[in-house]
């Protein structure tokens, strides 16, 4: 949920400023410390070790990518920490008398037990992590079976925290010692370490012991199989991808939840169990690929591929199964004509253009293959409803990101970007939405600093706005949606204790959540204030809630406008490809009835006169004849379409099985009847 104001994200150069001030300290206390430690200089000692110490704790809670480096540099936690108690002792034994040497010997023999029991304590912690990582992880399924238990403390599983605070007593003992010269201020220092490192060594000790220990893999795996065959899945969305693709899945979650029959969801990476949003839907991860091909022997009949990725060619092997791919969004670019497609067994897409799109551009996709079922998803988006009916017109401008081959006509942000901006600023009666594609700068740095810039004009637009609204409405409506969709983890949670909390959800909580986030998104608009320009980053408000507030859209060649379509409203398409307009509009249907603005961006004033006055809209028959071509006929609805590809996928499945006789545990029995015919599943 997006907090007022939002801080802002630091520039490179002020990162990079940062992490050599932190190297430059570090450096610098460390040959202080041996300096101080080799005269010896007893306040430079004192001082040198900790600001040496206190940049070890700047690193690891600010700066944990130098702490990746350094170990890289074999300069890792363990040998800055010994080399700084190292140079420390040596600096003791230099200030005291030599009739004292000796009764150091003991306190070095003891700094040697604390290291060696923090090495024991990385290697359990290791041996702990092996049994912790489980070959399934799953959401929304009672895995109690597995024997899942709390995760160990995150100080045990973290070597540089756990040196730093398990050794602080230590080196301090020493700084007491070297100041005040009485050896037991460092006895006792390292004796709190010793225990706090025994402590540390008995807690992972006792989770190796077999009833604390969950599943092992073989007892997870039997227990896989048990449950495909328990809960029977007919369909399934399956999705590999990077942390920042996994709005790809997400947007099909509500339509596959939707379905007849029993839905899963497949992941393949461990870190996406937590990017998928809150759903009702059985969610489970299979890392291994023999793992996966376990699918083979269930009553699986579809997967819904929503986006092209290296794995997915993995779960293709399994000829039990038909596959389709639906995208994540449809547009004119040719990576939604990918001749990757040809590898599914069907091609679902929105409406007639789509088909088309893949008959000119020849990629091997035959066109009995390709089904139109439209865009379940935008059954959210609300009707055009008229011209803007309060003070302000809200604009929203979501230009995509630059795309990996390069093309300046893929992203209005960088040619085109500041000039929109800039002409919505300079009328008072707009208020703009920006929400910038999150992959935005990811390939060319040029777009994400024209996004930085775009920002900066945003919030200096802002500055002097009027009060917002109902702060308070929007923090309980915050708090219940969270309580909804968020499960409550400990900071400490790993992925076996996150298996355990996200159990079986309760009856009723998808309507439920439903119902929090139209409340949540009424809250959000009516506590901005007046007049008051956004810059939408974060989860919510989602894209088809920014469509529902906008009265026009201003947006490039994407999957975003052929969304917007089904809303009827005014759009706009930023046209930085170099190409005249008409041409333009014959290269890029969706673009067809939009009004098109070229890089100068001085075409939106007479586009905001157009939204403001219908009467003077040129565009509304050919955006309605265009949403029919794009989008197919609304009846029966997409949801209703959608349904009916996936029994009908699911049917040719099951006829494929038959032909190759594939027995499978139980399904011949539900699949076959007395008389011969086939049947579905679910």
């Amino acid at each position: 949920m997006p907090t007022f104001p939002r801080r802002r994200p630091r520039s490179p150069s002020r990162r990079l400023t940062g992490k050599a001030l932190v190297v430059l300290v570090l450096a610098a206390a460390s040959v202080g410390q041996a300096i101080a430690a080799l005269r010896p200089h007893l306040p430079l000692l004192l001082a040198a070790t900790v600001a040496s110490y206190a940049v070890e704790g700047i690193l690891h809670r600010w700066q944990r990518g130098m702490v990746s480096l350094f170990a890289k540099s074999h300069a890792d936690i363990t040998v800055r920490h010994v080399l700084r108690d190292l140079l420390l002792v040596v600096g003791l034994l230099r200030l005291t008398a030599e009739d004292q040497e000796t009764a150091y010997t003991v306190l070095v023999a003891g700094l040697l037990a604390f290291y060696a029991l923090h090495c024991a304590i990385q290697a359990l912690s290791v041996l702990v992590r092996r049994t912790r990582t489980l070959p399934v992880l799953t959401r929304n399924i009672d895995a109690s079976a597995l024997r899942l238990t709390p995760a160990p403390p995150a100080l045990l599983r973290r070597p540089g925290p756990r040196l730093l605070v398990h050794g602080l007593p230590a080196t301090a003992g020493l700084l007491a010692t070297a100041a005040t010269g009485e050896p037991r201020c460092a006895a006792l220092g390292i004796a709190v370490s010793l225990g706090l490192a025994l402590k540390g060594l008995y807690d992972l000790l006792v989770r190796l012991l077999p009833s604390r220990r969950p599943a092992g893999e073989q007892e997870v795996l039997d227990w896989f199989d048990a449950w495909l065959a328990e809960y029977r899945p007919t369909v399934g969305l399956y999705f590999s991808g990077g942390a920042a693709s996994a709005y790809q899945a997400n947007m099909w979650l509500e339509p596959l939840a939707q379905l007849g029959g029993r839905p899963v969801v497949i992941l393949r990476e461990r870190f996406m169990m937590q990017k998928i949003t809150a759903t009702d839907v059985p969610v489970v991860c299979l890392p291994k690929v023999s793992t996966l091909m376990r699918l083979e022997h269930s009553t699986l009949q579809v997967l819904i591929h929503p986006s092209n990725s290296g794995k997915t060619s993995q779960v293709l092997r399994i000829p039990t199964i038909k596959h389709t791919f639906v995208n994540h969004g449809e547009s004119d670019k040719l990576s939604s004509c990918n001749p990757y497609a040809k590898a599914y067994d069907e091609v679902w897409v929105a409406g007639p253009a789509a088909r088309e799109r893949y008959a000119a551009a020849d990629v091997g996709v035959e066109d009995k293959d390709v089904v139109e079922i439209g865009r379940p998803q935008l059954e959210a988006v609300r009707p055009y409803a008229g011209p803007p009916a309060g003070p302000y017109t809200d604009v929203l401008y979501a230009p995509t990101w630059e795309g990996w081959d390069g093309n300046p006509g893929n992203t209005s942000v960088i040619e085109a970007g500041e000039n929109i901006v800039r002409a919505l600023l300079a009328d008072p009666g707009v208020r703009l939405l920006y929400k910038p594609h999150p992959l935005t700068g990811s390939v060319d740095p040029r777009a994400g600093a024209a996004d930085l810039r775009i920002r900066e004009l945003i919030r200096a637009a802002n500055r002097g706005a009027g009060r917002g609204g109902d702060r308070d409405e929007l923090a309980l409506r915050t708090r219940e949606l969270e309580r909804l969709t968020t499960a409550s983890f400990r900071a400490a949670a790993d992925q076996v204790e996150r298996m355990r909390v996200q159990s079986t959800p309760e009856p009723g909580r998808a309507a439920a959540v439903a119902r929090a986030t139209e409340a949540w998104e009424e809250a959000y608009w009516d506590s901005l204030p007046d007049g008051e320009h956004q810059i939408v980053t974060d989860v919510r408000p989602a894209l088809y809630a920014c469509f529902n507030r906008a009265d026009l859209l201003i947006s490039d060649v994407s999957s975003v406008v052929s969304d917007f379509l089904a809303s009827g409203k005014p759009y706009a398409v930023a046209n930085t490809s170099g190409l005249p307009e008409e041409e333009f509009r014959t290269a890029f249907p969706t673009a067809g009835a939009a009004t098109v603005l070229t890089p100068d961006g001085a075409g939106v004033p007479a586009l905001l006169d157009a939204v403001r006055h219908p009467e003077r809209d040129e565009l509304a028959g050919a955006r309605a004849e265009l949403k029919r071509r794009l989008l197919g006929p609304d009846a029966p609805s997409s949801q209703e379409r959608f349904d009916m590809a996936v029994q009908a996928l699911c049917l040719a499945a099951l006829e494929h099985r038959a032909r190759v006789h594939v027995e499978l545990p139980g399904q011949r029995r539900e699949t076959v009847s007395a008389s011969g015919t086939l049947t579905l599943l679910g």
